[in-house]
């Protein structure tokens, strides 16, 4: 089926639609031999013959979806001109040509998810999709409710416009630092610590914990793991906004472990266990 060539492009994971859409004025991308500058042009990828940096697009591409537990002092691109280590040395073994949906900063760590799903990845960085990501922030100092509610709220003036209202808590704290949970739904370039230290608390440590509905829990740092056919299934839900219902064999495996976690059913399978005993 005949489709648009930066979103063949991007589909096959090598590029957002807007940094096909520059490769294409660049002149970096073939067409049955000939150079294509021009936006829009239809293609079929099993008919035409399509190359970007002199490099075949290949017709079919095996999916791949990874979440990544990302160090801090690793960049999240696919390539550092400075030479500096990056998400994608994390990943090195994945034989697909996967890239970031997304950034976290230098000194950020956290979930990072990287796939070659172009339409996936670009529909969940889609402000009108509104993905919630959250954050643990180590700040100097103990955060009053009063600074809290002012965060939350939003409206405050940063170089890149105003903070957007968000939802924040204190964790815990120690007897210097702070640390403090945000959910947003959108973030500008490292918009956390701006707006922390906007407030008078600077940012120790930051940290990324959820994405959606993924947890980093029980990832230890630098290591990733691929999604399961479930998960990816409910991205595509949360970008496409139809509710996901999941199979009947995964409904069943659900029940089975909500009645295995049921704090009534372990009271009384304790005191029937005791009642056998007296």
């Amino acid at each position: 089926m005949a489709d648009r060539l930066q979103k063949i492009i991007a589909q096959a994971g090598l590029a957002s639609r807007r940094e096909a859409e520059k490769m294409i004025s660049e002149g970096r991308v073939s067409v049955n031999g000939a150079i294509i500058v021009e936006q829009g042009m239809k293609v079929d990828p099993f008919k035409d013959h399509i190359k970007v940096d002199g490099k075949r697009i290949k017709r079919e591409l095996r999916k791949v979806y990874i979440l990544l537990n990302k160090p801090k002092h690793y960049i999240t691109s696919r390539s550092d001109p400075e030479g500096r280590s990056t998400v994608m040395d994390l990943v090195s073994d994945v034989k697909e040509r996967i890239s970031p949906v997304g950034r976290l900063d230098y000194e950020t760590e956290g979930l990072l998810l990287l796939t070659n799903d172009g339409d996936l990845a670009n529909g969940l960085m889609h402000p009108k999709n509104e993905v919630e990501k959250i954050y643990w922030a180590k700040v100097r100092g103990h955060m009053p409710d009063a600074t809290l509610l002012k965060v939350a709220r939003g409206g405050i003036s940063l170089p890149t416009g105003k903070t957007a209202p968000c939802k924040i808590r204190s964790l815990h704290h120690t007897r210097e630092n702070g640390w403090v949970e945000l959910k947003l739904h959108e973030g500008k370039k490292r918009e956390i610590r701006r707006v922390l230290e906007r407030v008078g608390y600077p940012v120790v440590k930051l940290k990324r914990v959820a994405y959606a509905f993924l947890k980093i829990r029980g990832l230890a740092i630098g290591q990733y793991r691929h999604l399961t056919s479930h998960e990816v299934r409910k991205l595509e839900s949360v970008v496409s906004g139809v509710p996901f219902e999941p199979s009947d064999k995964k409904k069943a495996a659900l029940t089975r472990l909500a009645k295995k976690d049921d704090p009534k059913k372990k009271a009384n399978s304790r005191t029937t266990r005791q009642r056998k005993r007296s």
